[in-house]
C-alpha cells in the first residue's frame, strides 16, 4: 500500500566515510545527510545502512526533489543526480509521458513532481506538468469523479499560468492553455490565449514554424475566427456556462436566452439552453433546443447527439434515441459517456444483459468508472 506521505518511505542518514558508490562520477559529501529510499520488501527494522545502493540514494533523491520543495540540501541533491545520471531530464519526461499515456496517473505525477523539483525554472517541465494535470481532469471527468476533476483543473490552471507568465514567452504555453480554456467554456480567455499565441509567432516563416507550428498558427486562427463570428466570449454566454455547471439552472437560461435574443445562428448557445433544460428534466423543450443546434452546425458534435438521446429516452422514444447514440458514437467510440448511455437505453428497453455487457464495456475502457460499476452493482443484485 503506497504511504499517505511519500517522504515516509525516504530515511535520512549520514554515509560512513569509506563509502564508495557504485558510479565513481559520484563525489559523496559526508557531512550531509542523503535520502535513502526504503526497499518495497523491506519491513520495520529491516532497513540496514551496511546494504545500501546508489540507486537507493538517487531514487530518495527523486522523492525529496518531488516532495519537499524547502529540503536546504536540494541543489547538493542535483549535483549528485546530474553526475550520476546526465541524461536524467530525458529519461524521467520519456518515462512520465509513457505512464499518461497509459493512464498510470499516480505514477506519473510523481515523475513529473520529481522533474519539476529537478528542474524547476525548465518552462518545458512546467508546460508539460500542466498538461498532464489537465489530460488527467479530463480521464476523471469522463468515469464521473467531478470534484476530483475540478481539483485537477485547478491545478493545471495554475501550471498553465506559470507557463504563460514565462520570460521570454513561451508560444506553446498559450496554445494549449487556449484548448484548456475551450474545454471549460472560457471562450473570452480562450480566445485572449490564442491571439497571443499567434502574435508570438506572426514574425516566423513556415520554415521556422515547421509543419507542426504551421499547423498549430493556422488552428489558432481558425478557432479565433469562430469565436468571434459566434460571438461565444460574450459574457451572457459566458455567465450562463458557468450559472448551469454550478446547478444555477435558471439564472443560466436567463443568460442563454438574453444571449441568443441577438444570436440565433449559433448552435452553442442552443446546447446549452438544451443542457439546462435537461437538467431542470424538461426534456421536451430540452429535445427542443438540441435540434436547434443540430439545425445550426452541431451535427458534427456527438455531445448534442448524445444529449438529445436522453431526451428521447424520458420521451419513450427508444428508436431515435438509438439513432442518436449511434450517430454520437461514429463521431467518439471511445466515449465512455455514450457507451453507458446505450446502456441506459438498454435498461429502458428491459435488455438487462444488453446494458450489462455495456456497462462492463465502460469499465473495460476506464476501471475507475464509478457511474457503470454501480450500475453493474445493481444489475448484479437484482438477480
Amino acid at each position: 500500500m503506497k504511504a499517505n506521505n511519500p517522504l515516509e518511505s525516504v530515511y535520512f542518514i549520514s554515509l560512513p566515510e569509506n563509502f564508495k558508490s557504485e558510479n565513481s562520477e559520484i563525489q559523496i559529501d559526508p557531512t550531509v545527510q542523503l535520502p535513502v529510499q526504503k526497499k518495497p520488501e523491506d519491513g520495520p527494522g529491516d532497513f540496514d545502512p551496511k546494504e545500501i545502493t546508489t540507486e537507493q540514494i538517487l531514487a530518495g533523491i527523486l522523492t525529496v526533489l518531488a516532495y519537499d520543495k524547502k529540503n536546504q540540501n536540494l541543489d547538493y541533491y542535483r549535483s549528485i543526480l546530474k553526475k550520476a545520471r546526465p541524461n536524467i531530464k530525458a529519461e524521467l519526461c520519456e518515462a512520465a509521458i509513457l505512464k499518461t499515456k497509459n493512464e498510470d496517473f499516480d505514477l506519473a505525477e510523481e515523475i513529473f513532481l520529481a522533474l519539476h523539483g529537478f528542474d524547476p525554472e525548465d518552462e518545458a517541465i512546467i508546460l508539460n506538468m500542466a498538461l498532464f494535470l489537465d489530460q488527467r481532469a479530463e480521464s476523471y471527468r469522463k468515469a464521473g469523479l467531478y470534484e476530483d476533476a475540478d481539483a485537477y483543473d485547478a491545478d493545471a490552471y495554475s501550471y498553465y499560468e506559470q507557463a504563460m507568465n514565462a520570460e521570454p514567452p513561451l508560444a506553446d504555453a498559450f496554445f494549449n492553455a487556449g484548448f484548456f480554456f475551450m474545454k471549460q467554456h472560457k471562450f473570452r480567455e480562450a480566445k485572449d490565449s490564442f491571439e497571443t499565441y499567434i502574435a508570438l509567432t506572426c514574425e516566423l516563416s513556415d520554415e521556422e514554424l515547421g509543419e507542426a507550428g504551421c499547423y498549430k498558427r493556422e488552428r489558432a486562427q481558425e478557432v479565433v475566427n469562430n469565436i468571434q463570428r459566434q460571438n461565444m466570449d460574450d459574457i451572457h454566454f459566458k455567465d450562463a456556462y458557468d450559472f448551469i455547471s454550478h446547478d444555477q439552472v435558471e439564472k443560466g437560461l436567463e443568460e442563454i436566452r438574453i444571449f441568443l435574443q441577438s444570436n440565433q445562428k449559433v448552435w452553442n448557445a442552443w446546447f446549452m439552453l438544451g443542457w439546462g433544460l435537461r437538467k431542470l428534466e424538461r426534456f421536451g423543450d430540452a429535445k427542443s433546443a438540441f435540434l436547434e443546434a443540430l439545425k445550426y452546425g452541431a451535427d458534427e458534435n456527438a455531445d448534442t447527439f448524445n444529449e438529445l438521446s436522453l431526451c428521447y429516452i424520458e420521451e419513450g422514444d427508444f428508436k431515435e434515441a438509438e439513432n442518436c447514440l449511434k450517430k454520437a458514437f461514429a463521431l467518439e467510440p471511445e466515449s465512455t459517456k455514450i457507451i453507458s448511455n446505450l446502456g441506459y437505453l438498454a435498461l429502458a428497453q428491459g435488455k438487462k444483459q444488453e446494458a450489462r455487457n455495456y456497462f462492463t464495456a465502460v469499465l473495460e475502457f476506464d476501471p475507475k468508472d464509478q457511474i457503470a460499476a454501480a450500475e453493474l452493482l445493481k444489475l448484479e443484485k437484482e438477480n
